[in-house]
C-alpha cells in the first residue's frame, strides 16, 4: 500500500488516460452498430454478410492492427487514436449481432400495428423499434464497455500510455504490487462504466424496471388504441 500512496497521482493520471481512451470507442461501436445491426435484421439477404463481416473483425490480433493503422490513418505509431479506431473495430465486431438481435426482438404484431396507425419507416424505428430494442442494446453495451476497458491496456505494449503500462513496468521490474495496482484499477473502471450502462438503461427506459415485456404491452396497446 505504501507504493500505491506514493505513486497515486500516477496511477491517477494512468487511470484518467484509460477512461479517456475507453469512452469513445463505446459510444463510436454504439452509433455505428445500430444501422448495421437494423439493416442486417431488415434485409434477410444482408444478415449473414454483415453478422459474418462483424464477427471476423474480432478475430484481427489487436497487436498486428496497431501495427497496421499508423499507415492507413496516417497517424504516428503513438498515436492515442490508433487505439481508438482499433477499439472501435472491436466495439463494432461485438455490437452488431446485439443490434440485430434485439430489433429482432421486437413482436411483428407490435411493428404491424405502428403500421397501421401511420408510423412511417424512420417514426416507426424511433417511436417503436429503437425503445423496445433498448434493452437487448444496454446488455450489448455492456459487454462492449467491458471488453474495451480490457483492451485498451494492450495498448501500452506499443507506447500508448494506460493502465497497461502498470503490467508491463510491473513484469519488467518483478514487482507484483504494480501489476495487481493495474488490475484493480481496470476493474474498477469496468465495474464503474457497467453500473453507468445500467443506470442509463434505467433512466431512458424506466420500463425495464418493472419486466421486459412491459413496453411491448404498452406500445401494442397504444397502437391497438389508436388503430
Amino acid at each position: 500500500m505504501s507504493w500505491v500512496a506514493a505513486n497515486f497521482a500516477h496511477i491517477w493520471e494512468l487511470t484518467l488516460t484509460h477512461v479517456g481512451l475507453s469512452v469513445p470507442p463505446i459510444i463510436l461501436g454504439f452509433v455505428l452498430s445500430v444501422p448495421l445491426g437494423w439493416i442486417a435484421h431488415r434485409y434477410a439477404a444482408s444478415r449473414s454478410v454483415l453478422l459474418t463481416v462483424s464477427g471476423l473483425l474480432y478475430t484481427i490480433p489487436s497487436l498486428s492492427l496497431f501495427l497496421v493503422l499508423p499507415a492507413v490513418l496516417g497517424t504516428t505509431q503513438l498515436d492515442p487514436a490508433n487505439v481508438v479506431v482499433a477499439m472501435t473495430i472491436y466495439a463494432v465486431a461485438l455490437m452488431v449481432r446485439s443490434a440485430a438481435d434485439g430489433f429482432g426482438s421486437v413482436e411483428p404484431n407490435v411493428r404491424q400495428s405502428a403500421v397501421a396507425v401511420g408510423y412511417s419507416g424512420w417514426g416507426r424505428f424511433w417511436a417503436v423499434e429503437l425503445p423496445l430494442a433498448g434493452p437487448v442494446l444496454v446488455a450489448g453495451m455492456r459487454v462492449v464497455s467491458a471488453s474495451t476497458v480490457s483492451l485498451i491496456s494492450v495498448g501500452s505494449l506499443i507506447g500508448v500510455s494506460s493502465l497497461g503500462y502498470l503490467f508491463i513496468d510491473g513484469l519488467n521490474r518483478q514487482f507484483p504490487t504494480e501489476i495487481i495496482t493495474g488490475i484493480v484499477a481496470t476493474i474498477v473502471i469496468a465495474v464503474v462504466f457497467d453500473l453507468a450502462l445500467v443506470g442509463l438503461g434505467r433512466l431512458l427506459m424506466p420500463w425495464t424496471r418493472s419486466g421486459a415485456k412491459a413496453p411491448r404491452r404498452r406500445a401494442f396497446a397504444r397502437t391497438e388504441a389508436a388503430a
